[in-house]
C-alpha cells in the first residue's frame, strides 16, 4: 500500500522530515517564564529553504496567523493536523491536495523571529503530539 492510502495513524516514525536542519527548539520545552511550552519544534534552516509535506493531506489553512507569521496547515484526516510555521511564502492555497516530499512553503523568519526555520507542528483532535515520534529516523529523508 502506498502511504496515499494508508490511515494517517498507521505512518507513526514513517514520515519524511518536513525540512533539514538541527532542532534547535525540543516539543514541551519551556517558551519563556510564564510557564507556556513550546506545541512544537523549530527547525533552523536558510531562508527561502523547500518546506516539504510530511505525509498526503489537504491545505486547510494557508495565511498570516499572530504568532505563527506565514502559516500552512494540512489536513491528514481523522483529525490528524500538521502545522508548518515561520514561512516565507506559501506555495499551495486551501483546498490543494498535497503528496508526501512536495513543497509547500518556503522557510522564512515570520511572525518576528530573530532566526530563520520552520516551526513544525502535529496535532490530533486539537491536541499537540511530539513530532520527532513520528519522523522517520532513516537519513535519507532529512
Amino acid at each position: 500500500l502506498s502511504q496515499e492510502s494508508r490511515p494517517f495513524k498507521t505512518l507513526k516514525g514513517k514520515l519524511i522530515r518536513p525540512v533539514k536542519g538541527r532542532v534547535s527548539v525540543a516539543f514541551g520545552s519551556s517558551k519563556n517564564r510564564s510557564g507556556l511550552r513550546w506545541n512544537g519544534i523549530l527547525i533552523d534552516a536558510p531562508a527561502g529553504t523547500e518546506v516539504q509535506a510530511i505525509s498526503h493531506g489537504q491545505v486547510v489553512f494557508a495565511e498570516w496567523l499572530r504568532g505563527y507569521g506565514y502559516l500552512i496547515i494540512l489536513d491528514h484526516g481523522q483529525e490528524y493536523l500538521s502545522l508548518y510555521g515561520y514561512n516565507q511564502s506559501l506555495e499551495r492555497e486551501v483546498g490543494d491536495w498535497v503528496l508526501p516530499g512536495e513543497t509547500i512553503a518556503l522557510t522564512g523568519s515570520s511572525g518576528g523571529q530573530k532566526k530563520t526555520g520552520l516551526y513544525f507542528e502535529l496535532r490530533h483532535k486539537g491536541k499537540p503530539m511530539s513530532p520527532l515520534a513520528w519522523i522517520t529516523k532513516n537519513k535519507g529523508s532529512g
